[in-house]
């Protein structure tokens, strides 16, 4: 793969203490390691955006969270760190870890929760300096959810209790699931330190990548120490439409995931505090879905009860599973449409067959790393739609 453009401005991601001044007000994003939220944050969250913003938690296509209009950054600031969702300093922007949602409940091969647990102990504590906001880590538990959003460097799952590295898709070596942080940040490191102008690995020039590859193949012990008997899965592999978590997904050990979308991503405060209200765990998914897990069958059917009506969607057939878009007008200066409206009228009559997502400029923000069709606004108000493969 050819190295991607270099780039010519400023790292601008949002995280917590450091917003985004849009025509709406100050957009703070919530980094939620591997999408995972408890409770308690959750309708921190709500509060927050209740009292200092525009009332709504958007859905981000890392499994994040965003707060918009916020009229006092700094109280909104105080009031998410207070319950962990963000870190001090330059730590804040470079929690980027994508994990499967499924993991260690519905298939794969182990859960991953604690080790994203360790990899964002580990990068709040100031382990890696000098990434941007971009760079991702990610951990798959081996059916290759993760992989398919190309992360920089990604921890694959194997069968026989083990895991594989991959650096920018690339397989450097097998190693025990105990090395797998210390080897994430290994590569971290190691990028960091060759970075120059680079925000991702696919971005360095061909000799500083294959000398980077090198340094970890060096430490990994090289990938003949994969299982030769099975490949792990590769993001090309990945590019198959995305099943959606959406609906009454049955655990492994017999109890309830309940998966949902909401319209436009964007989950109003109140709704976000009856999920909280249920106290079980919940994940945000890069395909904008909520999960809650771990529930018995008569406390997921209340919780259908409760939510549907609220505007929930727990129907997998629905256009809004595979429609999202950025803010558009009046939100952001740059966009030529109001395209949540425009994207609202749309799925009122329309079900498309692939994932779409409507920006209003070329900019293209929030666009899914994964094969998707661009709607986007042009300036005389019309809109082109743009076959975009995964990147």
């Amino acid at each position: 793969m050819a190295p991607a453009q270099p780039r010519t401005g400023a790292d601008r991601c949002p995280g917590v203490l450091s917003t985004h001044d849009a025509l709406d007000g100050a957009l703070a994003r919530v980094r939620l390691p591997g999408g995972r939220i408890s409770p308690e944050q959750l309708s921190a969250a709500a509060a927050t955006a209740s009292a200092h913003g525009d009332g709504f938690l958007e859905l981000t296509s890392r499994g994040n969270l965003q707060l918009r209009g916020l009229r006092d950054p700094d109280a909104a600031a105080d009031a998410l760190l207070g319950v962990g969702l963000g870190s001090a300093g330059e730590a804040d922007k470079v929690r980027n870890i994508l994990a499967s949602p499924l993991a260690g409940r519905i298939g794969g091969h182990g859960g991953v929760d604690d080790v994203v647990a360790s990899l964002d102990a580990q990068l709040r504590a100031g382990s890696v300096t000098g990434l941007s906001g971009r760079f991702l880590f990610g951990i798959d538990d081996g059916r290759g959810d993760v992989v398919a959003h190309r992360p920089d460097v990604t921890a694959v799952w194997r069968a026989d209790g083990a895991a594989d590295l991959l650096v920018a898709g690339r397989v450097l070596g097998g190693l025990p699931r105990d090395d797998v942080v210390r080897s994430l940040l290994h590569v971290a490191v190691e990028f960091a330190n060759a970075a120059g102008g680079a925000w991702r690995i696919d971005e360095l020039a061909p000799p500083e990548r294959a000398a980077l590859f090198s340094v970890v193949e060096a430490v990994v012990g090289g990938a003949g120490t994969r299982a030769a008997e099975s490949a792990p899965p590769t993001a090309a592999a990945g590019e198959d439409e995305h099943e959606p978590l959406v609906g009454w997904l049955p655990q492994d050990d017999g109890r309830v995931m309940l998966g949902a979308v909401v319209p436009g991503g964007r989950l109003p405060a109140r709704t976000a505090e009856f999920f909280a209200a249920v106290q079980s765990p919940i994940i945000v998914t890069p395909w904008r879905e909520i999960l809650l897990a771990d529930l018995t069958e008569g406390v997921a059917e209340a919780v259908l009860r409760v939510l549907a009506p609220m505007g929930v969607i727990f129907d997998a057939a629905s256009p809004w599973v595979r429609i999202s878009s950025c803010a558009g007008r009046p939100g952001c200066a740059k966009s030529h449409a109001d395209v949540r409206a425009d994207s609202a009228d749309y799925a009122a009559s329309n079900s498309p067959e692939s994932r779409e997502h409507w920006v209003g400029c070329s900019r293209g923000c929030g666009s899914p790393t994964t094969a998707h069709v661009r709607v986007e606004a042009q300036s005389d108000g019309t809109y082109r739609r743009i076959v975009m493969s995964g990147h």
